[in-house]
């Protein structure tokens, strides 16, 4: 029979749930026999090492149910003819076994405080048979600890004395606490102690919990009972831990250090100059002036006074000093008080002063943070890029605590945010570069805050000096009005220029002028004294040749590095008298000499040729202009009838209509003003009526051309115009009533009754008008 063995692949959780190691133990043993020994069972090998043993995390907070491992058998060929069987703690319930797989799974979330460690048998069985194909292996399951218990204390709050005036160190208690996860396993039951409330009077050994005094000379009188908060925090006192507190209440015990005649005071360092801190009085059994006292310090102070209250007779103890309590926080000095007022009678023999101890005890309030400098002075080169440093402010907490601070600027001093200063460590930088031709200084306030008490802030001047660096050239210190006479001679001095610049070497400024060798007119001189004269290098200048000289001079200055610029000097060509002295500088008028020169020739038929080109354009586009016709029916005129469905009065209507009408209406359109003209008139030339007399049609349009010929108004192009002139050729004249209306009455009607049956309506309309108005 072939040897089996039961292989288990351990998996180690160690940091998350989801997380394992992969584990393997290698051969078990020969459980069965083979056929070489006959069936005979062979002896176990045995094991050197731990393989029986699983790891699990304990809170598991996942979906799913939590892998524990996986349990394989050498039998198991992958036919599904393998079952496995998980017996003994939790099996069945907590603990879950595939059959055919061997995984092992947790079915609840697992707490080690409740059960460390599950006890558990593996079988490997046979399928059909359900014969045990492998022998019991028994395993352990044990569950790894989280930090999911925060340490506690047997006591909400504790009891503890120690005598006063102990000296620093003294024990006073020890409070501890308890963890109940793993202490063997990680840092979650590895507690640190620490005080959060009872500074600077008591202190905690971060290890062991021991409360210690903290603070010397802490006197019953002046205060007896502390409250201090101690915490207990796991993981080492790491961030993430858990913690837990309790309150200590401390009292002070007394002892007898207090001698006859002796006075305690608390004074708060906040108090003023000039301020009262405590008063003291001595008995005395005299009534009235007998019973007036005054009081003083013997050997004086320098710190405190006393004066006398004449009312309550009491000594009042008053600040000289201003008090620190982080630099003196005691004070003893001795008092004498005797009475004003001596009876003669009774001074020998008796005695009528005194002396008491006053003791002053200094209580802590909290202060602003301070800064090491009032003022800050701080230099930085211009031109610094955006970020770079500047200097270091510091300040800290005078109090015995030294709280940290945090720092900021005061943006009302820094309106253009040219300034940044680190939180943390006062470290101030640039925003922007700096120019220092803008602005030399800078004045700035940096305010110190205290962390943990905001209202507790402290300002401190801080002005930023720029230094210098040579970023500007120099250049003319200003504008020059220079001119040289035509009559000049050579060397002849013109002008002397200065120069300026905006930077401020630590040397002093030296400027160098120069201008180029090869200028034929003018030559520049270096005084050596940041001047320089420019001289000529010719006579016979003349503004005919020119009246405006250019001249470029070259000013560098000796800082590092080297800037320079060029600034340029306009000279004027101007006429003077033998004496030097300006007369005029305008350009002379030159006459023509023999005549135009061959490029004002070219000029002059260019400007011809362009008008000429410009006259033919404007007259082709004119004549391309479309026409507007008069009339635009293609028919004749002449047989261009106008009919219209207007019903009118008859003959006897000779007002109702307007010879107008009988016109065409593209001729009536076209009778309009002329646009290129202002006309002469407000309203247009009317054409009179036909005439009147019985000439005939030749005579008519005679006249109606010599009409338009005369009028103003008509267009500037050849048209057409049509009349409704009937001649005078006919027998019954004119039948239209438009021209009769004025004459009507002149004419006899009778004669129409002779001319039958068809013009009778038309006879008794008349006849009988002529009737009606006789």
């Amino acid at each position: 029979m072939i040897a089996n063995q039961v292989v288990l692949l351990l998996m180690l959780s160690i940091l998350w749930p989801s997380a394992a190691l992969p584990f393997t133990p290698g051969n078990i043993g020969n459980l069965f026999g083979t056929p070489e020994n006959d069936g005979r069972v062979l002896q176990r090998s045995k094991r050197g090492w731990m393989w029986n043993q699983f790891f699990l995390l304990e809170e598991y907070s996942g979906n799913d149910h939590q892998y524990v491992g996986k349990l394989h058998s050498n039998m198991d060929r992958g036919e599904g003819n393998v079952k496995y069987v998980l017996t003994g703690d939790g099996a069945g319930s907590l603990f879950l076994i595939d059959e055919k797989s061997g995984d092992i799974h947790a079915t609840k979330r697992l707490d080690r405080e409740e059960k460390a460690m599950y006890t558990l048998n593996a079988k490997v069985l046979d399928r059909r048979t359900n014969l045990e194909l492998e022998p019991d292996t028994e395993f352990n399951i044990k569950i790894h600890d989280i930090n999911d218990n925060e340490p506690k204390f047997a006591k909400e709050i504790y009891f503890a004395s120690v005598p006063e005036m102990s000296e620093v160190g003294t024990s006073v208690a020890t409070v501890t606490a308890n963890d109940a996860d793993d202490e063997t396993y990680g840092n979650s039951a590895k507690l640190v102690y620490s005080i959060l409330q009872g500074q600077p009077y008591f202190s905690v050994d971060s290890e062991n919990g021991t409360i210690k005094t903290a603070l010397p000379g802490m006197d019953r009188e002046v205060k007896e009972n502390y409250q201090v908060v101690i915490q207990a925090k796991d993981m080492a006192g790491q961030m993430g831990g858990l913690s837990g507190t309790t309150t200590v209440s401390i009292t002070l015990s007394d002892v007898n250090d207090s001698p006859p005649h002796s006075f305690r005071v608390t004074a708060v360092e906040s108090t003023e100059i000039g301020g009262a801190v405590g008063r003291i009085k001595a008995d005395d059994p005299d009534v009235g002036r007998n019973a007036e006292m005054e009081y003083s310090i013997v050997g004086g102070h320098d710190t405190f006074d006393i004066i006398t209250d004449q009312t309550t007779q009491e000594g009042v103890i008053i600040i000289k000093k201003a008090l620190d309590y982080e630099t003196k926080r005691d004070f003893e000095f001795r008092v004498e008080v005797k009475n004003t007022y001596l009876d003669s009678r009774f001074i020998h023999g008796l005695k009528f002063k005194d002396y008491a101890t006053v003791k002053v005890t200094v209580e802590d309030v909290d202060e602003p943070p301070g800064f090491t400098r009032n003022p800050y002075i701080i230099e930085v080169h211009e031109d610094t890029a955006a970020g770079s440093f500047v200097g270091v402010v510091s300040a800290r907490d005078p109090d015995a605590d030294n709280k940290p601070v945090k720092y900021s600027i005061d943006r009302h001093t820094d309106l253009e945010r040219l300034f940044n200063i680190d939180s943390v460590n006062g470290t101030i930088t640039t925003l922007k570069a700096l120019d220092r031709e803008m602005s030399k200084w800078h004045n700035i306030s940096v305010v110190a805050t205290e962390i943990n008490n905001p209202r507790q802030t402290t300002r401190v001047p801080v002005f930023i000096k720029v230094l210098d660096v040579n970023d500007n050239a120099p250049e003319f210190a200003m504008t020059y009005d220079t001119f040289v006479c035509e009559n000049v001679k050579a060397g002849q001095l013109i002008q002397t220029i200065s120069a300026v610049d905006t930077d401020e070497p630590l040397v002093g400024h030296k400027f160098v002028f120069s201008i180029s060798a090869t200028n034929p007119n003018f030559t520049v001189v270096d005084r050596e004294d940041n001047t320089a004269n420019i001289l000529t290098r010719r006579g016979g200048f003349s503004r005919r040749e020119m009246s405006l000289y250019f001249l470029p001079v070259v000013i560098s200055d000796n800082d590092y590095p080297i800037q320079s610029s060029t600034s340029t000097l306009v000279v004027r060509v101007c006429a003077c008298d033998s004496r030097g002295n300006m007369q005029t500088c305008n350009p002379e008028v030159l006459p023509f000499s023999d005549g135009l020169t061959t490029g004002a020739l070219v000029a002059i038929l260019l400007c011809v040729v362009i008008l000429l080109m410009i006259v033919v354009l404007f007259a082709a586009l004119r004549r391309q202009r479309k026409k507007e016709p008069l009339i635009i029916s293609k028919e004749d005129v002449r047989d261009n009838v106008v009919s219209y469905n207007d019903e009118g009065g008859g003959e006897e209507d000779t007002q109702a209509f307007d010879i107008g009408t009988l016109r065409n209406p593209e001729v009536m359109d076209a009778n309009k003003l002329r646009r290129d003209i202002i006309p002469e008139m407000l309203f247009p030339f009317r054409r009179t009526s036909p005439i009147k007399d019985n000439a005939d049609v030749r005579d008519f349009i005679h006249g109606r051309l010599q009409e338009n010929d005369a009028d103003p108004t008509a267009p500037p192009y050849d048209s057409l115009a049509t009349y409704a002139y009937e001649g005078s050729g006919s027998l019954a004249e004119s039948l239209s009533s438009l021209e009769s209306a004025a004459t009507e009455g002149d004419h006899d009607y009778d004669y129409l009754g002779n001319w039958g049956p068809q013009f009778k309506k038309l006879a008794e309309m008349y006849i009988g008008k002529n009737a009606f108005e006789f």
